[in-house]
């Protein structure tokens, strides 16, 4: 009964329609399309499209991201050959900085290098040492006295020392026949990782 009464419904539909003027046909078939492509485009193509919009920029932050990393990708191996270069230049540096056991015979090298030079050493004090970063300083307070040539000569032999030494707060005095010299000798050593660390 009720499949009979929805055919009705559509007969009377369909003869009204059928009434209508060819104008108001198309307008209603023109009408029904536009509805149908609104939904589509409401419910199908705008959430579609936002999703494509967010895509592509997430690709465009993917495609930036991979070329700050290809370039790091590329400075790869010259970074490598800097950080070995590092590694020997280190290992130099660290062959010149001796160790606390090496001390006592690097200031009896610096002794004998004065005598060789026939300087008179009137003092030879070992003062306390001063903790940098990675090492620490040894200085040696030193009253000479010699001929400015025999100071020269002496300077020479510290300066082809393995290890390293500086002369420091340089101060001559003129004598009679000697020059009087006071300074500091100061020589470094390579801290321990636990010296370091504190």
């Amino acid at each position: 009964m009720d499949s009979a009464a929805d055919e009705g419904k559509l007969d009377s539909i369909f003869s009204k329609i059928g009434e209508l003027s060819q104008v108001q046909r198309y307008l209603i078939y023109f009408g029904t399309i536009v509805v149908l492509l609104g939904c589509f485009i409401w419910l199908s193509y705008l959430p579609k499209n936002g999703k494509i919009v967010e895509l592509e920029d997430q690709l465009e932050k993917v495609e930036q991201e991979l070329k700050v990393v290809t370039i790091k990708a590329a400075k790869l191996p010259r970074l490598q050959k800097e950080i070995k270069a590092a590694e020997v230049e280190f290992r130099i540096v660290k062959e010149t900085l001796p160790e606390k056991k090496d001390i006592p015979s690097l200031l009896t090298s610096i002794s004998q290098a004065g005598r060789a030079a026939d300087l008179e050493f009137r003092l030879f004090e070992p003062k306390k040492e001063k903790k940098r970063d990675f090492y620490a300083e040894i200085p040696v307070g030193l009253q000479i006295s010699g001929s400015y040539h025999n100071l020269a000569v002496f300077f020479d032999s510290i300066s082809r020392l393995s290890r390293i030494v500086n002369i420091k707060n340089l101060k001559l005095k003129k004598g009679k026949d000697k020059l009087s010299i006071n300074c500091q000798a100061v020589t470094y050593r390579f801290l321990e990782s636990k010296e370091a660390k504190k």
